[in-house]
């Protein structure tokens, strides 16, 4: 999902960069709104952006002879809402484009857009109204970590087809999306499956702390 250093046009680095500069701007706001209502968040702030970094920082092998990761994105989601999710994103994104070569700096603004913005956005809204509907968390949890992660690659595959238009929009859509997206959906499968096995220890052991951040359904708070 990491579009790469240089690959794409100046003027679609600096569309994206703008839009997420937005998002990001908000959701410090957010942040600091969270932890001052809520000190005893921060540490689950910091497993929030661990569990991104860690999955997102996995390249395994596509059928394509791309390369995939999880994303990590739902939980932070489902916990703190999708601006403070972008924020986790950036800090992410950076340390792996510095550090790991995976991603860059130019196309810094498009990958959070995908993984910090989008991704987040839709599973925050799937997670919300699965557990308003009385759903289990831990069932909401799955198809949010599920669906944030395959939004993502969508995304992405969106992003390539408005910068590569060849030989028409929908057939570079087309393509893309066959190599990032139909390819992923194994991988959301399985980060959907390791999310709910981290919610449900959070559940055990933190369940008045999620509560107190609305994480749950109304029959579990």
């Amino acid at each position: 999902m990491h579009i790469m250093e240089g690959y794409l046009p100046l003027e679609w680095c600096i569309v994206w960069f703008v839009i997420s500069l937005i998002v990001v701007a908000y959701g410090i706001l957010q942040i600091k709104k969270i932890t001052d209502e809520t000190p005893e968040s921060k540490a689950l702030l910091a497993v929030s952006g661990a569990f991104m970094f860690i999955l997102s920082s996995l390249k395994l092998p596509s059928v394509t002879g791309s390369c995939s990761h999880p994303c990590g994105n739902g939980l932070g989601a489902a916990l703190f809402g999708p601006a403070v999710t972008a924020v986790l994103a950036t800090i992410v994104l950076l340390f792996q484009a510095i550090l790991l070569a995976h991603g860059g700096l130019t196309t810094l603004g498009a990958n959070i857009f995908s993984m910090g913005i989008v991704g987040p956005l839709v599973a925050w809204i799937i997670y919300k109204g699965l557990t308003k509907a009385n759903i289990s968390s831990t069932i909401a949890i799955f198809f949010a970590a599920f669906l944030g992660d395959l939004l993502t690659y969508v995304t992405t595959s969106f992003q390539l087809a408005f910068a590569f238009p060849a030989p028409t929009f929908t057939g570079a859509l087309t393509n893309f999306l066959v190599v990032f997206a139909v390819t992923q959906i194994p991988l959301a499968i399985g980060e959907g499956i390791l999310t709910v096995i981290i919610w449900d220890r959070l559940k055990a052991y933190k369940p008045k702390l999620l509560a107190k951040l609305n994480a749950l359904a109304p029959n579990e708070a």
